[in-house]
């Protein structure tokens, strides 16, 4: 399942400079993680995007943490 979510992401430098976005749109994962961070329901979440899906939720906030998963901490 989690390959699937992944997939619902996407790259292109094209669209939103390259940012990741929810496939097939210009919405992109740090928008949506940017909204929860602030309070924002997934539910009004959806409401003011509806062509959003609770999976496309899902898959923002896994996105967000594979890519910290590979980041390099160093320490001084």
């Amino acid at each position: 399942m989690k390959g699937q979510l992944l997939n619902r992401i996407e790259t292109n430098s094209q669209i939103m400079f390259g940012k990741p976005v929810i496939k097939g749109t210009r919405l992109t994962v740090e928008i949506i993680l940017e909204k929860l961070a602030y309070g924002e329901t997934e539910n009004n979440t959806l409401k003011e995007y509806p062509f959003l899906k609770k999976e496309d939720i899902k898959a923002a906030l896994l996105y967000a943490v594979k890519t910290i998963a590979l980041e390099e901490v160093v320490l001084e």
